[in-house]
């Protein structure tokens, strides 16, 4: 069977559903590009139809696309390719007045030097662009602050269950589905705002069933939860080593969350040494998903799943008993609760990594907190401006890094402080590159100094000796870049 997902995509923008304020405009984005000629950005969660809307955009304006993906290829190939449609006008494979739509999709996955300067090549191709350019990205504080200055920006809220239910009753109609309104309320409801997702549990639940009903929804929707569950009685209580492997190739869930789940439960029924061996276990898994991630070889799950399973059972030592109230790990409650905090210090540790060439690991252990500590409250100004330019932060991060309030004058001069230095140097490598935003900043002062003293001597004053404590904090900068 096709995937209802690209079977069903809207080919006009009028029937892109739940975001009419984003579709607007973008419409008046492209019919009046001729007038700005800047690139758009459109982002949001995944699955509400940024894609869909590009390419229903170009329907509507008679433009052929050029799909890109920055996922896909490293830097130098899409760069030129963007270049290269971007650039041309007026050809036969032209549109109406002979444009072509460029789509970059996932365009917040350009990071700095990771792709050897990919976010700042692609800022510079767009600003001279000569055809209409679509960015889409999910995460939009990811993309650099300098390439999203350069665009325009819409934003793609989640779609809400009374925009995604009409969606689903056109597809079963045009699919011959027999359906219970309620069983479309229920897949709407579930899926909270991703209508990719509620058109694909659409299908998966057509695939089974003759008629779609409410039932079924749920009945689905608890057996997932029920999987989970009489999973855990069988590796901590019941199965030996070998049988409680067996059943995780039965559990919908990744190693990477099934060890959060056996991790945080098994001190429930486990005490003393055999929970000792548990977490051994449990460790040895942890190790595995770590090589996992450091070299995206999933062949090394099968040695986590073996230790977070098999070792667990193993590790019991007395029959367990009883029904005991398991419940989702904590961890992933805590990791809501700080969910902001976090993807504020990950996307600073993601700057500091990619410009430095040091892992996100180690940007967020050894280097944030001495730029947190140099920086503390802006008191050291000109490490602190020098910070923010070269790691492209916005108000947002200068203030998570210092501790200072985001809307505050001091932050906000800070920010475009920043943003002239970066216009003036390019910033490059991660020797001396403070050292030379500093001699730059302090060039600009001197420039700037009041012949006749008074007020001009008394801030130069100030300023000579905050350099002078700028000296002293960034001396062991070096140390750790």
């Amino acid at each position: 069977m096709a995937d209802w997902t690209e079977t069903h995509r809207p080919t006009t923008l009028s029937e892109v559903r739940g975001n009419d304020k984003a579709r607007d405009a973008l419409r008046e984005w492209a019919t009046t590009w001729e007038d700005h000629r800047k690139a758009v950005i459109l982002h949001g969660s995944p699955g509400v139809g940024k894609t869909s809307a590009a390419h229903a955009l170009a329907n509507d304006m008679g433009w052929p696309t050029i799909e890109l993906n920055a996922s896909d290829q490293r830097k130098a190939d899409i760069v030129e390719r963007i270049a290269g449609e971007a650039a041309r006008s007026g050809t036969l494979t032209g549109g109406s007045a002979g444009r072509r739509l460029v789509i970059l999709d996932e365009a917040d996955n350009f990071h700095g030097n990771v792709d050897y300067g990919g976010s700042r090549a692609v800022t510079d191709v767009i600003k001279s662009a000569n055809q209409p350019v679509v960015l889409i990205a999910n995460e939009f504080y990811d993309m650099s602050q300098s390439l999203r200055n350069s665009c325009e920006t819409i934003e793609f809220r989640d779609v809400s269950k009374r925009s995604i239910v009409p969606v689903l009753r056109d597809i079963c109609r045009q699919e011959g589905i027999e359906f219970e309104e309620s069983a479309l309320e229920a897949i709407a409801e579930s899926t909270s705002g991703d209508l990719r997702s509620a058109v694909n549990d659409l299908q998966a639940i057509a695939e089974k069933e003759d008629r779609l009903t409410a039932e079924a929804v749920v009945t689905g929707e608890r057996d997932r939860t029920k999987g989970i569950f009489d999973f855990l009685d069988e590796v901590i209580k019941e199965k030996g080593a070998q049988e409680a492997l067996y059943a995780s190739y039965d559990v919908d869930e990744t190693p990477d969350d099934l060890i959060n789940w056996i991790e945080d439960n098994v001190p429930k029924d486990f005490e003393g040494a055999e929970l000792a061996d548990a977490y051994t276990a449990l460790a040895r898994a942890d190790r595995w998903l770590g090589r996992v991630r450091a070299t995206q070889n999933y062949s090394y799950w099968r040695y986590a799943s073996d230790n977070m399973t098999a070792g667990v059972a193993a590790a019991r030592r007395e029959p367990k008993g009883g029904w005991t109230r398991y419940g989702p790990p904590s961890y992933w409650r805590k990791l809501g609760r700080s969910r902001a905090a976090r993807d504020r210090r990950d996307y600073v540790a993601r700057r500091i990594a990619e410009s430095s060439g040091t892992s996100m690991s180690s940007a967020r252990r050894e280097v944030l907190p001495y730029l947190a500590a140099m920086t503390h409250h802006c008191k050291n100004r000109e490490l602190t401006v020098a910070m923010t330019a070269r790691y492209e932060l916005d108000a947002e991060h200068v203030s998570f890094i210092t501790g200072s309030g985001k809307d505050t004058n001091k932050v906000r001069d800070i920010v475009a402080d920043a943003e002239r230095l970066r216009e003036e140097t390019a910033v490059e490598g991660s020797g001396g590159a403070f050292e030379g935003a500093r001699r730059s900043s302090a060039e600009e002062d001197a420039d700037t100094d009041d012949p006749a003293g008074g007020d001009g001597d008394e801030h130069t004053d100030e300023r000579d000796d905050e350099g002078s404590d700028a000296d002293d904090s960034q001396s062991g900068l070096g140390d750790f870049m």
